[in-house]
């Protein structure tokens, strides 16, 4: 399970910088790197998603599992 919760902090990073990268220079990295594969990158915003309601929903709660 601490796998998954490094992997889901990283996700949400990862996807906090992306929409940075949109905002300020209106630069998409993801469809960059997977433009060709639009599944794929499907997959990845619907990951990078899950991973934030999950760490929303660890914050609501106070979860602090180890």
């Amino acid at each position: 399970m601490k796998g998954l919760k490094t992997l889901s902090k990283w996700l949400v990073v990862l996807g906090a910088i992306n929409w940075g990268l949109v905002a300020v220079l209106n630069y998409n990295l993801v469809t960059v790197l997977l433009g060709q594969w639009p599944a794929v990158e499907t997959w990845v915003y619907a990951l990078v998603g899950a991973a934030g309601v999950w760490g929303a929903y660890a914050m609501l709660t106070n979860t602090k599992k180890k």
